[in-house]
Order: C-alpha cells, then sequence, then structure tokens
C-alpha cells in the first residue's frame, strides 16, 4: 500500500498572492496570504514588468510565491509533506 499515490491537493493550504502598483503607478508592490491570514504577510516592492507579466499570468502562483516568499513557501512544503506521511502511515496500519 506504500505505492499508493495521494492526492495532497485536497488538503493544501491556501495561498493567495496579489500585486498593486502605488497611487502613481510607479511602485509596485507584492502580498501573500498564507492559510486564511487577514493580515498577510509584509509586502514586497517589485518591478513593474515583473508585476505586469504575473498579470498576465506568464508567471504561475507558486513559482511566484517561491521567489518571493521562500521561507513561507518552505512551512507550506513541509506542512503538505507532513500531511502525505501522515495519511500514508493511517493507510498502513
Amino acid at each position: 500500500m506504500a505505492e499508493l499515490d495521494i492526492d495532497v491537493q485536497s488538503f493544501d493550504i491556501p495561498r493567495m498572492v496579489s500585486v498593486y502598483p502605488d497611487k502613481s503607478g510607479i511602485r509596485w508592490w507584492t502580498k501573500a496570504w498564507f492559510n486564511g491570514s487577514e493580515k498577510g504577510e509584509v509586502a514586497i516592492e517589485i518591478e513593474r514588468e515583473l508585476a505586469i507579466k504575473f498579470i498576465n499570468e506568464n508567471i504561475e502562483k507558486d513559482e511566484w510565491l517561491e521567489e518571493y516568499f521562500p521561507k513561507q513557501m518552505e512551512v507550506y512544503h513541509n506542512a503538505i509533506e507532513q500531511t502525505r506521511e501522515q495519511l500514508l502511515n493511517q493507510i498502513n496500519l
């Protein structure tokens, strides 16, 4: 049974990301929210061109999060792996 491929997407942790300009449209920022957090992470200044690529879906959400929020994504990956291991352990009981 250990060879079962468990779809951890059904146990996924919500991740939201946004890009937005300042009032003048000169400086751009990205902000992320993990696991339903209301406050979210500290916003990070980004280049306008990258913001446009993200808005146009030329950069995947998780790729973006890995680049700008690597510590949070490490926690995310660890949590998903722990969930996967727990499910496998329950199946093997």
